[in-house]
Formats: C-alpha cells, structure tokens, sequence
C-alpha cells in the first residue's frame, strides 16, 4: 500500500493544471487552505466538494490513481470522522448502540471535518503531480523573494521544502521494503499486547533513520558535484510565464470564497 503513496511525486502530462505557472498552483493551493474553512454547512461543502472534483478532472490524471494513491491517508480520514462521532455529544440521537450514542451534531461535524481533510490533502497532491521538484522550486523562490530584504535564505527554504515533499514517497517506499524484511524475519506489528507491538517498530524506525541519512548524503554530494553553491548569482533555464489562465484561476478562488461567505451566513 506505502508503494501506492502518490503525495509528493510528479506525473507528467499536457493538461490546463500541467501548463499552469507554478506561482499560481502555490499561491492557489495557499489560499485553498483558508477558503476551505469557510464551508459551514451543506451547501458551501457541496459547493466545495464541486469545485475540487473539477480542478481534479482538469488534470486528467486517472480516478483510480488518485485512489489508489490516497489510500494511505484513509485511515486517517476514518480516525478523524470516528474521533468526532465519540466526543461530540450534542442535538438528537441519531443511533444507539447501547455502549455508545450517535448524536446528530457528532455525524454532521466528522463528515464535515473529513471531506474538508479530502480536499485540502486533494489540492496538496495535484500540486505535486502536475509541477516538477525546478518548478516548484523556482516558484516558492520567486514568491518568497521579499523576505530577501529580511536577510532570509529564500532560495534554500524553497529548495529545502521542495526536496522535502519529493522526499515523502521515497521514504514510504523504503518504510515498505524495510517492514516486508522485517516480516519476513518474524516480527509480528499487527498482533499481540501494544507494549510488543511498540517495541517491534523499534527494528523498523532505525533502518529507516539510517537509509534517510544515507540518501540525504547522496543529494548532497551529488548536489556539490554539480557545483551548488546556493542561489547567490545563480541563473534558470525556463523563466516563469504568468499567463491568463492563471489570473483566472486565482479570480474563480476568489469567487468561490466569496460565494462560500455568502452562503455560510
């Protein structure tokens, strides 16, 4: 299933999403994260829930990729829904199993809660699909680029947080293949008292430790052969283009905030 992890790889493709700026795509997916909470009730999450399967169709990445790959994430999606259930105990009760209570406002607050985590973790991942580890780059870079005037290494933050999502399915690939070794050898994670099953983790956490240090040094190494040495006079290949496409982009965010807000009152 980790090998199916989809967040932080990138799929190559010609669609709208694909040829957008990446500027755009990071500043979307930035104000996404505030527009989403303005969502309240039914018709602002459906309202929502529109909107993202659209910009998910525009990428015309299969359906079933995006599945497949957001399976991992499931359990935490459950975990967040039933978390609700049990400690909100407000309105009617909707279903009584004797030893526990579904109130109305419980149900309603984990659905919500839960598409509103499918969304945000759905922009995050098309982000990473459809823009190349240079874009993404280059385009936090340029939109960080004022806090130059603060001294701050702007180039090496960017640099810093895109390698670290590209990182995220390559360290689940190697958490994969460290757990079927470890499987193979005998130990038991899923049976057995907790106390045991925490301390058959303890085998899988530092190989995993030591095969990140490992391919943390490779990039390095690679990266000094190559002759990084920071973004100091450092020039770029493609130049970023914002074009139409994009402004509209941001407008139809914008609008879609706007009418949230509207009908959330």
């Amino acid at each position: 299933m980790m090998n199916s992890m989809i967040i932080g790889k990138y799929v190559p493709g010609t669609s709208l999403i694909h040829r957008m700026d990446p500027r755009s795509k990071i500043l979307f997916v930035f104000l996404f994260v505030f527009v989403v909470f303005f969502a309240n009730n039914i018709i602002t999450y459906s309202l929502l829930g529109i909107f993202t399967f659209s910009v998910v169709l525009l990428t015309k990445l299969p359906p079933r990729f995006l599945i497949n790959g957001l399976k991992p994430i499931l359990f935490l999606i459950i975990f967040t829904f039933v978390l609700h259930i049990i400690m909100t105990k407000e309105g009617a009760v909707v279903l009584n199993l004797g030893f526990m209570k579904v109130y109305e406002e419980g149900l309603k607050q984990g659905l919500f809660i839960s598409f509103r985590f499918l969304f945000l973790i759905l922009m995050t991942t098309i982000l990473t699909l459809t823009t190349t580890p240079i874009e993404i780059t280059d385009g936090m870079e340029t939109l960080l680029n004022p806090l130059k005037k603060l001294r701050l290494p702007v180039h090496e933050l960017a640099l810093m947080m895109s390698i670290s999502l590209r990182f995220i399915p390559t360290l689940m690939e190697e958490t994969d293949k460290i757990l079927k070794a470890q499987m193979a050898r005998g130990v038991d994670f899923t049976s057995g008292p907790l106390k045991d099953r925490l301390k058959a983790v303890v085998p899988l956490l530092i190989p995993l430790f030591i095969s990140a240090f490992k391919r943390a040094e490779e990039l390095a190494t690679a990266m000094e052969a190559r002759g990084y040495k920071g973004g100091e006079g450092r020039t770029k290949l493609r130049q970023l283009k914002w074009g139409m496409l994009d402004t509209i982009t941001i407008i139809t965010l914008l609008l879609l905030a706007i009418v949230l807000l509207y009908f959330r009152l």
